[in-house]
């Protein structure tokens, strides 16, 4: 694939779906945005995309930080935020599998 380390683009992705798929760039670009579409808008009831991982919506407590620059206490207010949990088999394909 890539010969160098830099993280493919989308321009890159979509380029060797097309190839693989016998598509053209078109489409598959069109289908990397309607899958990011539809992780967006499905994301707040968790979005799975198989054999690579899940979006998940989580709700964070109110907490006490500290501010670096100063040591001051600051209250850090409840919070919902985005997650991306990466599958057990995108793990084991990408680190080896544990022995």
């Amino acid at each position: 694939m890539a010969k160098d380390s830099k993280a493919l683009s989308k321009s890159a992705i979509a380029d060797h779906l097309a190839k693989s798929t016998g598509n053209t760039k078109r489409v598959a670009t069109q289908f990397l945005d309607d899958l990011t579409s539809l992780a967006y808008k499905e994301a707040k009831n968790s979005f799975t995309i198989p054999g690579v991982g899940k979006l998940v919506l989580v709700n964070r407590k109110a907490r006490i930080g500290r501010n670096p620059a100063t040591g001051e206490e600051i209250k850090i207010p409840a919070k919902r935020v985005v997650k991306f949990r990466v599958s057990k088999k995108a793990k084991d394909a990408i680190l080896g599998v544990k022995k």
